[in-house]
């Protein structure tokens, strides 16, 4: 486990994380032993490594695993069944984050940590939650 600043679009979690926008970043402890064997959940808060630049790490929520059906938010195709190795995430702040909308699904050996809590700023110290949004539920969800 470590603790690191991400490469993210300052809007692209909020209000999860940097909610004081550009004037503060958070930073967050990041679990690699949890994501070792691919063990995510749906709303899980994970750190991969960008499908579209290799050099940088970016955070996101997992919101659909393989097998289950998403509803896009602006993708090419509307409803996507996301194939076997892969997960679908997003940014919390929709419209702000270049995600699965973006690049569609992404490959589960793109996993690089968990993001567990909040370490800094001290105010802000918290654990993440494993929360999916009730309006990002899969369309049809794998049998887990």
């Amino acid at each position: 486990m470590y603790w690191g600043k991400l490469c993210m679009n300052q809007h692209s979690f909020h209000p999860s994380l940097n909610p004081g926008g550009s004037q503060s970043s958070d930073v967050v402890l990041l679990n690699h032993w949890k994501v070792r064997n691919f063990e995510v959940h749906r709303g899980d808060i994970v750190s991969l490594v960008s499908p579209k630049n290799p050099e940088q790490k970016i955070i996101k929520r997992v919101i659909a695993l393989e097998g289950d059906i998403v509803r896009t938010i602006g993708h090419k195709n509307r409803y996507v069944k996301v194939p076997r190795g892969h997960i679908w995430v997003e940014g919390d702040h929709h419209g702000h984050s270049f995600d699965s909308n973006s690049f569609g699904p992404v490959s589960l050996g793109l996993l690089h940590a968990h993001a567990t809590h909040i370490l800094w700023p001290p105010e802000r110290w918290q654990k993440l939650e494993s929360v999916l949004p009730p309006e990002r539920l899969p369309v049809q969800r794998e049998e887990e």
